[in-house]
């Protein structure tokens, strides 16, 4: 089929089209007339939300960002806020609508729903293309109740949105106050281990006290070196004093006793020298002398034993306070050792405390943040537009139905026309004629039927003098 067969077709079929069209148009018209008024009011919110809590000033996760929009649009759209809005305007109260509610359900289920259900039927949740604002549309046909609703569902919304962000935050705000409790125990129990041991060990401050015993072990050990060496020495000049030559010993010959024996004795052995040359053994004189030499001699070996004693007393002595400077030396670093582990122990029972402090302090610090989260009334959303009561009907749009059921009109009348040709299918054309008898057309005779002259069937009835026309 080609344009121009189309369009015989078409002219043809005029009739079929026009009637279509005239029916649909009508019948909208008259539908579009009859339906009762409706009203639509709007209320705008603002979803002032930029991704950080006021409060702890911590910035929520960027892929959580784009879905915000949508849960919002959820939120308002959910039963909880419908049935919210029921419970504000007293709806379920009406005894007309229950009334409604038992012809149309049975009395299944509860009117609050069944009203929620209704509401969000005709409710219409736009968001913005590049803003925050999310618009609430609400028809019906009283304009006062439509806008009353579109606002109860702006305000419910707000209110349930910060009740979704308050009530975590309660429940939170419980289980760190328990924490809170708990830990407190926890510190003034390792506390109360800290002070124990430091009254029954007498530590006041133990670094101090380590501090000052350490120093005198330190000097212990300085008093023992040098004791040993002075004993050591000791030893040596008792090992002379006390050998066959005592008498070459320093300390023995630096004695002033000894040093002025011998200086008595060989004065005394001069004098018994001369003697001898000029006496006798025998003679008094000599004797004497000899006798001087021999208690002097006598007397320098008990000075030089005692001496050698000396030397050894004081030997001993040294000795001795080697091994009393050693003995405080073991002591005091046992005391050191001692010290040392009591600062270790007290360092534990420290750190304890001190772990436990702070456990305290960061949970008492998250319980401080959630309960003030808790107590928060603030809302990421704001009424920025409430609905008021429309002053014209927002439906039914007569023009606008009647443009498409012209538009549907016309499609149908094609499609009538274009069916009733398929079932009736008539020669138009000289194109038409050589597709059905699949020969070329030679010519066409130009033919027009005459007009048949009206009334003619009445005339032919009817006398000459009484015809029509």
């Amino acid at each position: 089929m080609n344009l121009s067969q189309f369009l015989l077709i078409l002219y043809a079929r005029k009739y079929i089209i026009l009637a279509t069209l005239l029916v649909t148009v009508t019948l909208t018209l008259m539908v579009s007339l009859s339906m009762p008024k409706t009203y639509q009011a709007t209320a705008s919110v603002l979803l002032n939300y930029k991704g950080v809590d006021p409060l702890t000033g911590m910035a929520m996760p960027s892929q959580l960002l784009p879905g915000y929009m949508a849960t919002q649009i959820d939120i308002i759209s959910s039963k909880n806020v419908a049935g919210r809005v029921v419970d504000q305007l007293k709806m379920a109260e009406n005894p007309t609508v229950v009334d409604q509610f038992k012809k149309a359900t049975g009395g299944n289920g509860t009117v609050r729903d069944w009203l929620a259900g209704l509401l969000l039927h005709k409710l219409d949740v736009v968001p913005s293309r590049e803003s925050s604002v999310v618009e609430i549309n609400f028809k019906g046909a009283d304009p006062q109740f439509v806008a009353a609703v579109a606002n109860a569902f702006a305000e419910e919304y707000q209110k349930l949105s910060i009740e979704l962000k308050v009530e975590p935050m309660k429940k939170a705000a419980a289980y760190f106050n328990e924490q809170t409790k708990m830990l407190r125990g926890n510190v003034e129990a390792a506390q109360s281990r800290l002070s124990k041991y430091q009254q029954d060990n007498g530590i006041v401050s133990v670094d101090n006290r380590l501090d000052v015993e350490s120093n005198r072990l330190n000097d212990l050990s300085a008093q023992l070196v040098s004791a040993q060496g002075q004993a050591m020495e000791a030893n040596s000049r008792q090992g002379m004093a006390q050998g066959a030559r005592g008498a070459d010993s320093p300390d023995v010959a630096a004695n002033p006793l000894v040093q002025n024996l011998k200086v008595q004795l060989a004065g005394a052995e001069s004098r018994l020298a001369e003697v001898g040359q000029r006496l006798g053994q025998n003679h008094p004189q000599y004797l004497s002398v000899k006798a001087e030499v021999d208690k002097i001699n006598a007397n320098l070996s008990t000075q030089l034993r005692a001496a050698s004693n000396n030397v050894g007393s004081n030997a001993a002595i040294l000795q001795q306070r080697e091994a009393s400077v050693r003995a405080a030396l073991a002591a005091q670093k046992a005391k050191v050792l001692e010290l040392n582990r009591s600062r270790d122990e007290l360092g534990v029972l420290v750190k304890d405390v001190e772990s436990a402090q702070r456990a305290f302090d960061a949970t008492s610090q998250r319980f401080s943040q959630t309960r003030i989260e808790g107590a928060s009334e603030q809302s990421d959303i704001a009424v920025l537009n409430p609905a008021t009561a429309p002053l014209g009907a927002n439906g039914p749009r007569v023009m606008l139905n009647t443009m498409l059921s012209a538009f549907l009109g016309v499609m149908l009348g094609l499609g009538f026309a274009l069916l009733t040709e398929m079932i009736d299918r008539r020669v138009r054309s000289e194109t038409d004629m050589a597709e059905v008898l699949q020969m070329p057309v030679l010519g066409v005779i130009d033919w027009t039927a005459p007009k048949r002259r009206r009334y003619s069937a009445i005339n032919s009835l009817l006398p000459r003098r009484l015809r029509l026309g």
